[in-house]
């Protein structure tokens, strides 16, 4: 299969608004080296979906939050999304963004055996901030994500996927690669220098 290279992003035009992640096994792992890469100068919000066990209490807001400068907390319905700051999806939620620009949860079905769902997270984005959205899809097992990149393709944003090399489990962001929908597939390492770069902000990776 033909992956985009890095060189693809210089067709991106930078200042998102906005950055949506999803990840599943393997993605703690991922999340924490991707965050530890984020300058505390990144102003825009990012928003996390990692599948996890609906069972258990999740540490994931509080890993992460000590591995990051940015702020990072656990999804609360009715917020608003702000930037500076990584919202975690609880366990057993889907987590959307509303038209207002706050944060949304809901108990739906599941979508493509997952709750919360990367593809709801990406079409809620897709849908409220069009262009200026940046679709990122890590390590993880199924195709969850695919149809969420592709709506936030169509509207004109960007998705990156992380490559096989780096990607401990390369079913979700093959399955993303595969539907043609991203502008480039990148090891984990130049994620997050990218996503700066793809915000606009002048900031310096840490």
């Amino acid at each position: 299969m033909r992956q985009p290279s890095p060189a693809a992003l210089g067709s991106v035009e930078p200042g998102a608004d906005v950055i949506a992640i999803a990840a599943s096994a393997g993605g703690l792992h991922a999340l924490r080296d991707l965050m530890a890469a984020l300058p505390a100068s990144l102003s825009v919000p990012v928003l996390v979906v990692q599948h996890l066990d609906p069972r258990r209490h999740s540490h994931i807001a509080d890993i992460l939050g000590r591995a990051t400068p940015l702020r990072v907390k656990e999804a609360v319905a009715g917020e608003p999304v702000l930037a500076g700051t990584v919202y975690i999806a609880p366990p057993d939620f889907h987590l959307l963004v509303a038209g207002d620009r706050t944060l949304s949860l809901t108990h739906t079905a599941r979508v493509r055996f997952v709750r919360p769902s990367a593809d709801c997270l990406f079409e809620s984005v897709a849908a409220v901030y069009g262009a200026r959205a940046i679709a990122v899809v890590l390590t993880g097992t199924g195709s969850d994500g695919v149809k969420g990149a592709q709506a936030i393709k169509r509207a004109g944003g960007a998705v990156v996927a992380q490559d096989e090399a780096t990607a401990e489990f390369f079913g979700m962001p093959g399955a993303v690669i595969a539907s043609g929908c991203v502008d480039a597939t990148l090891p984990l390492s130049q994620i997050a220098p990218a996503l700066v770069a793809m915000s606009g902000r002048k900031a310096a990776v840490v």
